[in-house]
């Protein structure tokens, strides 16, 4: 059977069509797309729904690359030499997390590099951890820019922390590694 279109002839497909075909090319549509499915779950970053936006962990190995992208494949743009550092966790891709680092550098780092416990570094000048979360409090030490401290507890003004064998306070604003407003129990 032959059907005029625009004044050309082609050929009809239907008796080309039987019903087995269909049923074939159906189920290979149907195949592709859960496979598609799929791979896209599992490469996708996690979406805002899934986590949240940030999060702070720590170095856990005393040497770690950190890489200019999602694998080994990749350069390593710097390598961190001591455990502890607080670092926060941008993105997720399989088991590979973007960080930033508390200078602000982002890269990527292998998630068994990471560890959920919370430390601090002090940021900015020389600052005096106090015996209790108020200034007018003895001081306990004096701590220099790039101390890396364990965090304890928080309130909405202080923290408590441990360096060396040393507990006090804080303030917020004196250390990165926390969300702002965070309580940390």
């Amino acid at each position: 059977m032959l059907i005029p279109i625009q004044g050309q002839v082609i050929r009809n497909m239907q008796p080309y069509l039987n019903r087995r075909t269909l049923l074939v090319a159906a189920a290979a549509v149907v195949v592709i797309a859960i496979a598609a499915t799929m791979l896209y779950a599992t490469r996708r970053p996690r979406g805002d729904d899934e986590r949240p936006p940030s999060r702070f962990v720590t170095v856990k190995a005393g040497k770690a690359n950190v890489r200019a992208g999602p694998g080994k494949r990749y350069p390593v743009r710097w390598v961190f030499v001591q455990s502890g550092i607080p670092v926060e966790i941008m993105a997720e891709y399989e088991s590979w997390r973007q960080i930033r680092d508390w200078e602000g550098q982002e890269g990527w780092i292998h998630a068994a590099m990471l560890s959920q416990k919370r430390n601090i570094i002090v940021t900015g000048e020389k600052r005096t951890l106090y015996r209790r979360a108020d200034a007018t409090s003895p001081p306990v030490a004096l701590l220099e820019p790039g101390i890396i401290a364990e965090i304890e507890d928080c309130n909405e003004e202080w923290c408590r922390v441990e360096v060396r064998n040393n507990r006090g306070w804080l303030r917020r604003g004196e250390f990165w590694g926390i969300e702002p407003g965070e309580v940390v129990e």
